[in-house]
């Protein structure tokens, strides 16, 4: 049996392993690269294998992380399946075309001026029909069966507690007279995650592939997290502020819900139920089509919801509905929102405040010092997320300088990922423990610090694997870099790439600012004339950096 790891090596995103046994090769996993500069051009590169050489996926969940490049692999000739949650495929069902759609958008204003220029227009990764075809090769599986894949290859999906439908898969290969096992955590549910069930603990295995994002980090506990949350939202409120969650559509704006419902019973005193009126004397916008999609199949798929809720549910109080919820589907009404003279609370995609909705609500919020911008995810490095909460003072957005003025929150505790107490309590739970442990899907500081914590406390063996590298899962677990990672001029001409691509996209922006803000009839001759100036000094730089070149 053996392992290659081809994506989520020492970062965060690009989920892809490779295993061949029995005489099989199949992927866990087949995701995008998200968030960071570099990284999402890595989507264009080939596949590190021959597609037709692939027997079967299986998907963790239906981040797009973890599942966004299955439908390029489809796109390429793949028809075997993909194995699966009902949920999951569910999710996928609308997740995976919605990234399409951002595919087509993104390479729609590429084509525009490459057709002016008369060269030949370029694909998109996919498009979102390519994404639905790709939906008939997902095959749905039950949580806790043991499926046979071929009389040599078994695997089980079991509840990873991190999204709705997200699995551990545990996977057993004979061969040579011997069976191997190896587990797959995918994601690691963080334990108190409202509406999902714990993750499931694990009895054994030889070999354990963990994810590792929080690895160096604890997050607070829930009681306190309901307490800061409603802290945060009631003082913005009562300073006539409006609260902007960026949120993840699929995952933490449920769960978000779930929590301003669930705040009513959180505490009986005076003070608390004050802050709690408060909150609810606002309305609450879901600002995200895809979200609204989502909440439909969780309320679908609410079998799977933990005892706690499916007990509410049956006292006919549902979670995910409350008063004052109200979903925004069209962009015109998404506008309405930062329109209006009142305060509210605005939760919106994407989580990382890279591209959809969020970032007109943060135009419009991010210099107000009555407003709140509060993240409940993890935020990559390089993606505007990261940078406002790191604690920049000013970010640009649609080519527009924005100051940072707002009250800016960051409450771990709402992240769909185990930290490094529940990672090492995973650990823990195995009665037969694993020989070898593989960390991945993690920034290398967190890794380390997981890495020694794990050495030390249980005496365990721990790799953190890089791009390309393969493992012979054999008693000496012998290692060779089968596919040579992605050199370091390389990155660097991606990131010039990259660099370019975002000036293109933010003097796009800045066209419709100026026509609709600028150029206006109400223009005044010495700002056109200023504005007129600006603008050539940005073209004499631009020429010189192609003259230099």
């Amino acid at each position: 049996m053996k392992i290659t790891f081809l994506g989520a090596t020492r970062m965060v995103t690009g989920s892809n392993f490779l295993v061949e046994g029995a005489g099989k090769k199949f992927l866990i996993d087949c995701g995008m690269y998200q968030g960071g500069d570099r990284d999402e051009l890595q989507n264009y590169e080939p596949f590190s294998f021959n597609v037709q050489d692939i027997d079967f996926v299986l998907l963790t969940h239906a981040h797009i992380d973890h599942s966004g490049r299955i439908p390029k692999l489809y796109t390429e000739g793949y028809r075997n399946p993909v194995i699966t949650t009902k949920a999951t495929r569910d999710l996928c069902s609308i997740m995976l075309p919605d990234s399409g759609h951002i595919q087509e958008q993104e390479i729609s204003w590429r084509n525009k001026k490459r057709m002016r220029e008369g060269k030949e227009a370029l694909l998109p990764l996919y498009t979102a029909q390519d994404a639905i075809n790709a939906m008939e090769i997902f095959q749905p599986v039950n949580y806790d069966e043991i499926i046979e894949i071929s009389p040599e290859i078994y695997v089980r999906f079991n509840d990873a507690g991190h999204m709705l439908g997200s699995a551990i898969i545990e996977v057993w290969v004979k061969e040579d007279g011997k069976e191997t096992k190896a587990v797959f955590t995918g994601d690691l549910g963080n334990n108190d995650i409202p509406l999902l069930s714990s993750p499931t603990m694990i009895e054994s295995a030889d070999y354990l592939i963990m994810e590792s994002t929080y690895g160096g980090r604890l997050h607070i506990r829930n009681d306190d997290k309901a307490n800061l949350f409603l802290d945060i939202v009631s003082e913005t409120l009562d300073k006539g502020g409006t609260v902007v969650i960026p949120s993840f559509a699929v995952g933490r704006t449920q769960e978000i819900l779930y929590e301003l419902n669930n705040l009513k019973d959180a505490n009986d005193s005076e003070e608390f139920r004050k802050k709690y009126q408060t909150l609810m004397k606002v309305p609450v916008y879901v600002d995200s089509p895809l979200a609204i999609s989502a909440t439909e199949i969780f309320k679908e798929n609410a079998n799977l919801f933990d005892d706690e809720t499916q007990e509410l549910i049956k006292r006919g109080d549902n979670p995910l509905e409350f008063a004052g919820l109200q979903f925004t589907r069209t962009a015109d009404e998404s506008k309405v929102l930062n329109e209006k003279n009142e305060s509210s609370i605005i939760i919106s995609a994407s989580g990382m405040c890279e591209v959809g909705r969020i970032k007109h609500h943060l135009k419009h919020h991010l210099w107000d010092p009555n407003s709140t911008i509060l993240f409940v995810g993890y935020q990559a490095p390089g993606t505007l997320g990261r940078r406002i909460v790191d604690g920049e003072k000013s970010v640009k957005i649609f080519g527009e300088e924005i100051a940072v003025n707002a009250r800016i929150e960051y409450i771990e505790g709402y992240s769909g990922h185990a930290d490094q107490e529940w990672l090492m309590n995973f650990i823990y739970s195995f009665i037969t423990k694993p020989k070898h442990i593989f960390l991945v899907h993690g920034e290398p500081t967190g890794q380390e610090i997981l890495k020694n914590k794990i050495i030390d406390e249980t005496g365990l063996s721990v790799t953190i694997p890089e791009f390309g590298q393969t493992y012979n899962l054999d008693e000496n677990l012998t290692m060779e870099q089968t596919i040579q990672p992605i050199a370091q001029n390389t990155l660097e001409k991606r990131d010039v790439i990259y660099k370019i691509k975002k000036l293109k996209e933010e003097l796009n922006d800045m066209e419709t600012i100026i026509k609709e803000e600028y150029l206006g009839k109400d223009s005044k001759n010495e700002d056109i004339s200023l504005l007129k100036l600006r603008l050539n000094q940005i073209e004499e730089q631009i020429v010189r950096i192609v003259e230099k070149n």
